[in-house]
């Protein structure tokens, strides 16, 4: 109690006016003493009771003003440690920013926020949510510390979450009566959660915990360092979606979502380099729909490019994930198959002729297609005659009444490699 007034006093005293008084008591005690000597006689004792009188209130007021001077060198120190633990976390932020430039991907940015977050805030546990593909929910993307103990939910359903919602920081505390919870809390810790916003768009959420039992005055407490976090992170994940989408543009056609003719040629080349190292079959199938023009001038332009998107997703649906689908041109497109023979490609071009014709009824007007097929070193020899050797089979499709396969004539196994195509046969 004695303990607590007396900080009280120290805090509420002012040192201006304690010096002042400290001067004025040592003038006083001066001026009486000065005086009794002078007068002499019976005033001595008196002067000296009242200068002991002040000699104490001086002692008093020097230990006043020594405990002040006390509490403000240690206020002044615990404010350097601050600024210098304030300094140590500005230069961690600035290395990772840094860091997140080099990072080519969601998993490099997830690592240097885990490894800078674990360093800045090692008390707390943490979490990055990213939306998926399809920005209905938020997929698990990393945690720390990786200790076992850590339990995040795996997915986040934005309509659950305050943060996404509001768009602002959200401090969960399970032990509060008087405070919203998003519902995914579940009521195990406190957590702040910060929406991850860049260009006016939500590209995740971090998610830092606190195990203790008082964790939100922790959490507010790091508020604003966890905002600095998911800031230098919002903007590294919008750069690298903005990389992907480029990436994309640049080896995808925009209509169909297929590979274009470019990333379809270094595949073709790629694959077949492979295939005379290793001995392998590579095959080549030749898409081009009949008609295709009709359909534009009956049904209009919007007709045809849901035709060619149709087509294009059923290409995608019925080849192995190893093959390669392309966009060659306007109506055209591609199979590269790695690995597969002649009658193989055959039997896969036949499929996906049943499976284009099956579109007629979903569209309403007649959608087939005309395929040539060719093979190395079945049919052809080099890159330079496989494509040509397809495209030949493809209009003796064409002659043959459309939708139908064909493929290029079988070259006899010593004859020597020609730069031009040889005629193709009907294949029944």
């Amino acid at each position: 109690m004695i303990r607590q007034r007396t900080s009280i006093v120290i805090e509420s005293a002012s040192p201006t006016w304690l010096r002042r008084m400290l001067r004025g008591s040592h003038l006083m005690s001066a001026a009486i003493l000065l005086a009794a000597l002078i007068e002499g006689g019976d005033y001595l004792p008196y002067a000296a009771v009242i200068s002991l009188m002040f000699m104490l209130a001086q002692a008093a007021i020097s230990i006043l003003l020594g405990a002040i001077s006390e509490k403000r060198i240690a206020n002044l120190e615990d404010l350097a440690m601050k600024v210098d633990e304030q300094r140590a976390q500005i230069e961690q932020l600035f290395g990772m920013t840094d860091m997140l430039q080099s990072a080519l991907s969601r998993e490099d940015a997830g690592e240097v926020l885990a490894a800078t977050a674990s360093r800045l805030l090692p008390d707390l546990r943490g979490a990055l949510y990213i939306f998926n593909n399809s920005q209905d929910r938020l997929d698990l993307a990393s945690m720390w510390p990786e200790d076992g103990i850590s339990n995040p939910i795996k997915t986040l359903v934005p309509a659950t979450c305050w943060a996404l919602k509001r768009g602002k920081v959200q401090i969960n505390d399970p032990h509060s009566q008087s405070q919203l919870c998003c519902k995914h809390n579940g009521g195990r810790n406190a957590t702040i959660e910060v929406p991850m916003i860049a260009r006016g768009k939500v590209h995740g959420l971090l998610m830092l915990a606190s195990d203790d039992q008082d964790g939100a005055k922790r959490l507010r407490e790091i508020a604003r360092i966890a905002q600095a976090l998911a800031d230098s992170m919002s903007l590294a994940l919008a750069n690298i979606s903005l990389q992907e989408k480029l990436r994309t543009q640049s080896l995808r056609d925009p209509l169909t979502g297929l590979y274009n003719r470019r990333y379809m040629e270094d595949a073709l080349e790629r694959h077949l380099q492979i295939a005379e190292r290793n001995g392998s079959a590579t095959s080549v199938i030749m898409i081009d729909l009949d008609h295709f023009k009709k359909i534009n001038d009956s049904h209009g332009h919007g007709k045809g490019d849901a035709v060619l998107r149709d087509v294009a997703a059923q290409l995608t649906a019925s080849v192995r994930p190893t093959d390669i689908v392309s966009r060659y041109g306007g109506e055209e497109m591609m199979v590269i198959m790695p690995g597969c023979g002649l009658d193989q490609a055959l039997k896969k071009a036949e499929l996906l002729r049943s499976r284009i014709e099956s579109l007629s009824e979903l569209h309403g007007t007649p959608v087939t297609a005309s395929f040539g097929v060719a093979c190395v070193p079945e049919t052809s020899s080099t890159m330079r005659d496989l494509v040509p050797m397809a495209d030949a089979a493809l209009y003796v499709a064409k002659e043959a009444g459309r939708n139908c396969v064909k493929a290029a004539s079988r070259r006899h196994p010593s004859s020597p490699p020609t730069n031009t195509p040889r005629l193709a046969v009907s294949k029944k």
